[in-house]
């Protein structure tokens, strides 16, 4: 996994500015104003940055966008990037700003004139997260960005806030790998012994293996990696940072690390992206690793069902009746409806072991969630609003996007099966809602859970504010935050 790029924090020293050696980064409001440390380089720069700010091109800028200025005079740096920053600049805003640095950062070193910034934080953490990339298979390798120095006026507290937001970087730089890695490498195997790695962080990590899930009753979840030669799991990653009374927050994401569809099999284009069907598992994972860096104060634990979808003389068939762990039936009408197998026995499992004080589900489910939201949002469902309403909080203050779609007795008679309790699909409408129907049957009615889907938001086909084509990571900050606000004490 590439580290989240390491920032050095020092205070602001003007009379640094005009020997600094590479690249400088300097913010103005949207009137074009300079804080005290951008007009003393405007000055050494003899108004470079005054003319530029006057321009035209500046003011057709949006919020966190920038310019740059290429060998001005009177300074020894390559360049200085004008970045626009309204004074009352939000987070999303703030990030972006960082993003737009580390887009076009380069192997010079950046020097980043934060100053009084109250945003500079977010800032920092804009510019780690745009910073990642994913090179692992490449015979050549791009060039190292050079070193970030932040200065600004009071450095310490800078850092410390930072501290945060390092752990989480590294939480999203997970999952990003995980989702991106080719399925060849991020086998069933190779999965579980990642997670099983991060007992290193304080994590306790238990992976059961087939011949538990058979013992267990998992034979829906079984059903769905029967036709794959890699061996189907469940891991568990618990992390105990409450008090131990306290009934935990489960997390219980998809993990198909492959996904053709089975025997109704997937069309070939685009099914080279199935290596992200895992991104439920993925973002479950991270978030876990976030947690446990950061020490969180509660207690959460994470379940992915790590399996390989695959067509085979031994594959899963249009048709076959499979008993999940809760003891239902289910009538097969789709093995690329397998996901929703997949969970229906690792949400029961949650229950019946662990007692939650709530549950939230993530998979990418369902492509009808792509054709009811597209890229942006994430689709949200779930039996208590209360639940619901906080995590939609919790994503709108990271700039996460998610909507909330119904449920209803309606969408769930579309699951009657002639021959079992249910059938795994319902039909081509409302698709994502009769997903979501299918996994509610497997939640008890006392157990505030929601489900995410996030088809549409695990993969971006181009460069984001914060990340680069890929892996979004989309999911980990929200989750992060719905803990530290109503689960931790």
């Amino acid at each position: 996994m590439p580290a989240p790029a390491a920032l050095r924090f020092i205070e602001t020293d003007h009379d640094a500015l005009g020997g600094f050696e590479g690249r400088i980064a300097v913010f103005a409001d949207e009137e074009g104003k300079l804080d005290v440390t951008g007009r003393k380089l405007n000055t050494l720069t003899r108004r470079a940055l005054v003319r530029a700010l006057e321009s035209e091109r500046f003011e057709k800028l949006k919020a966190g966008e920038g310019m740059e200025i290429a060998f001005p005079v009177g300074i020894a740096a390559e360049s200085v990037h004008l970045v626009k920053l309204p004074r009352r600049a939000g987070v999303a805003e703030a990030r972006k700003a960082g993003g737009t640095l580390a887009a076009s950062r380069g192997s010079a070193p950046l020097l980043v004139l934060a100053g009084k910034s109250r945003r500079a934080a977010d800032i920092a953490f804009g510019l780690v997260l745009r910073g990642y990339g994913f090179d692992a298979h490449k015979s050549a390798r791009a060039d190292a960005p050079g070193a970030v120095t932040v200065m600004a006026s009071e450095p310490e507290a800078l850092a410390g806030a930072s501290a945060e937001a390092a752990a989480l970087a590294e939480g999203i730089f997970f999952t990003r790998d995980l989702i991106n890695e080719p399925s060849n490498v991020l086998t069933t195997d190779d999965f579980a012994a990642r997670l099983g790695a991060m007992q290193e962080l304080g994590l306790e990590v238990e992976i059961l293996e087939e011949d538990q899930l058979v013992e267990l009753g998992m034979a829906a979840l079984l059903a769905v990696g029967q036709g794959s030669a890699s061996p189907s799991k469940v891991v568990v990653m618990r992390w105990q940072g409450g008090d131990a009374d306290t009934p935990p927050l489960a997390l219980v994401g998809k993990g198909v690390v492959f996904d053709t569809g089975g025997i109704s099999i997937k069309p070939a284009g685009g099914m080279e992206e199935m290596t992200m069907d895992m991104g439920g598992a993925g973002v479950v994972s991270g978030v876990m690793r976030a947690l446990a860096l950061r020490k969180a104060k509660a207690n959460v634990v994470g379940l992915v069902g790590i399996v390989e979808n695959m067509p085979s003389g031994t594959a899963m068939r249009p048709g076959d009746v499979v008993t999940s762990m809760k003891g239902d039936t289910i009538e097969v009408i789709n093995t690329d409806a397998e996901g929703r197998l997949v969970l229906a026995d690792v949400l029961w499992y949650a229950q019946e072991r662990f007692k939650p004080a709530a549950i939230v589900d993530l998979a990418t489910l369902t492509g009808a969630m792509i054709v009811a939201l597209g890229h942006d949002m994430a689709g949200v469902f779930g039996n208590d609003d209360a639940l619901a309403d906080a995590f939609l909080a919790a994503a709108r203050a990271e700039g996460e996007g998610a909507w909330r779609l119904p449920m209803g007795d309606s969408y769930d008679k579309l699951l009657k099966s002639r021959i079992a309790d249910m059938k795994n699909v319902g039909g081509r409408a409302a698709g994502s809602i009769t997903a979501a129907q299918f996994l509610g049957r497997f939640v008890k009615d006392e157990v505030p859970w929601i489900h995410l889907d996030i088809a549409g938001v695990a993969l971006a086909n181009a460069a984001t504010d914060l990340a680069p084509k890929g892996a979004s990571g989309w999911g980990v900050l929200a989750l992060n935050r719905l803990v530290k606000e109503r689960f931790e004490g």
